[in-house]
């Protein structure tokens, strides 16, 4: 009997998709001959009746390696586990369609997801994917990369209507209540200020720096994570769970902008880049991290090893219990190296006393 799998992508989009479903469906086919099936717009292409799906021939995911966004859909509203009754007929489903085995990409919320249809018999493998690097047990997920140039390029750009005014530019990154993109796009974009979830900033502290360098170089960047709040503050994401999309009320950029421009004589503003991190081609890194993740997926589906998530720990690919990615996020740790490597070159992290 011919093995067929299936393959979905859950959550919000993100560059890389397309690779891992390439790589998955290529290396089954090639390896074992199995027919691939994709699931359309995520957990509800299993959820609705009928269920939404379409063959993954050879032909189909070849020429999507560069691709950006799914070509399977995504949602990140459809959830198979709101009742025991929704999860049984997701399974229901699985067995019409003679899938021996589902391989799920998507980021915690999704391997949560999959960690709770796996307990309830379903055969899972699970890929991480988000933008914002904060997966358990995962250093690396394909994605970030691409969101990481993106918003550098931003800063980049911002560095010459910054200087050309003397203006303090504010940049808000995505990352919920990780720092990740923030801290690598705020080094990479030579960042002055950079304030992450991670450390809750002084916002007096943030003030003296720009005033500091509007006396020396006229203007100053500040990178500013969607979840980072000044000290006694209130986080802009809510820590609810499932996890919605930040809750931004306009934005922490416009609100620390609004708190800056009182206590400075230069104008203050602030962009707020939004999905535009997570749109668009993947760069070369995340399309073979990628590659990799959905190659290292198929062989985890061929041999049995279901109920694991494939990953990078140590810069080796290896594979942990969908448990250890379903809960909680991963964040900066307070003695990352290059939190150091930013205050030893004189970048504030908002902490009083900086330069």
């Amino acid at each position: 009997m011919t093995t067929r799998i299936g393959i979905l992508t859950g959550g919000g989009d993100c560059p890389g998709l397309n690779a891992v479903i390439r790589a998955v469906a290529k290396s089954l086919m090639r390896q074992c001959g199995a027919e691939v099936l994709g699931i359309e717009d995520g957990f509800a292409g299993l959820i609705d009746d009928p269920v939404r799906v379409r063959p993954l021939p050879w032909d189909a995911v070849s020429g999507i390696l560069m691709r950006g966004g799914t070509i399977l859909g995504t949602s990140n509203r459809a959830n198979p586990l709101r009742d025991e009754a929704t999860a049984a007929r997701v399974l229901a489903h699985v067995q019409a369609l003679g899938l021996q085995g589902l391989v799920v990409i998507g980021g915690d919320g999704s391997m949560g997801l999959a960690h709770g249809l796996a307990q309830r018999g379903l055969r899972v493998v699970g890929v991480p994917k988000t933008i914002d690097n904060d997966i358990p047990g995962c250093e690396r997920s394909f994605g970030f990369d691409t969101a990481v140039a993106t918003v550098t390029e931003a800063i980049e750009r911002l560095q010459t209507t910054a200087a050309s005014h003397g203006r303090v530019m504010i940049v808000e990154t995505m990352g919920r209540w990780a720092g990740w993109i923030a801290l690598e796009a705020g080094l990479a974009g030579a960042a002055d200020i950079i304030l992450l979830p991670e450390i809750d900033f002084d916002l007096e502290a943030v003030a003296a720096v720009c005033r500091a360098r509007a006396q020396r170089r006229r203007h100053t960047i500040i990178c500013i994570g969607e979840g980072a709040k000044p000290r006694g503050g209130q986080p802009t994401v809510q820590a609810v769970e499932p996890r919605p999309e930040p809750l931004r009320l306009g934005g922490v950029a416009h609100a620390l902008a609004a708190a800056l421009q009182p206590r400075l004589d230069c104008e203050v503003r602030a962009t707020v880049l939004g999905h535009v991190q997570r749109g668009g081609s993947p760069t070369p890194f995340d399309r073979v991290l990628a590659t990799q993740y959905g190659n290292e997926a198929a062989q985890l589906v061929m041999t049995h090893a279901w109920g694991r998530m494939v990953t990078l720990q140590r810069g080796q690919l290896t594979s942990v219990a969908l448990a250890e990615a379903a809960h909680g996020n991963r964040r900066v740790p307070l003695d990352h190296p290059l939190l150091r490597a930013a205050r030893q070159i004189g970048v504030s992290l908002g902490e009083p006393g900086d330069p």
